[in-house]
């Protein structure tokens, strides 16, 4: 199964991530006014979002609450199924353990995100999750889609919280 921008020149695929990831950046903007970390996401499949999140841990009491999670249940509820085949998961921050697995279990075709994790993300910073081959599926990722707007989203977040 193709994800529909998968189809699409370089050009254009790299603009509809970045609309895409704009959306994704502005529910991160809720997390930060909620005082949460400002991470956000968003589940798209057939040009329609169908999944949103942002970070809730604090406010919800819940420490799976992370923007990814929250989004994937929003999808899976809109769809009425768990597995969310031909999905693109955007997210502003390179994805933990947790998320990472969770996209697995979905069967998400592809995670683009924006800014690096270099202590805790799965794709590239650390384990390199997306390269293992004792998955049983397998997703395409696309990294750096407007990290520097979500690095700086991060760094003034945390700069208030040390004030």
């Amino acid at each position: 199964m193709h994800t529909d921008n998968e189809l699409l020149p370089a050009d254009a695929r790299r603009q509809d991530d970045e609309r895409w990831m704009a959306q994704a950046l502005a529910l991160a903007a809720e997390a930060a006014e909620q005082g949460e970390v400002p991470v956000g996401a968003l589940v798209v499949l057939d040009g329609e979002v169908i999944g949103r999140g942002w970070n809730q841990p604090i406010s919800s009491h819940d420490p799976t609450a992370h923007a990814e999670i929250v989004a994937l249940r929003d999808a899976a509820q809109a769809l009425g199924n768990y597995r969310l085949s031909g999905a693109t998961l955007y997210v502003t921050i390179e994805p933990c353990t947790m998320c990472f697995g969770a996209m697995m279990h979905a069967r998400i075709a592809r995670l683009v995100y924006g800014a690096t994790e270099p202590r805790a993300g799965t794709c590239v910073s650390q384990l390199r999750l997306p390269e293992q081959t004792f998955y049983n599926h397998r997703l395409e990722v696309a990294g750096g889609v407007l990290a520097e707007r979500s690095a700086t989203l991060l760094r003034a977040f945390f700069a208030r919280k040390r004030r």
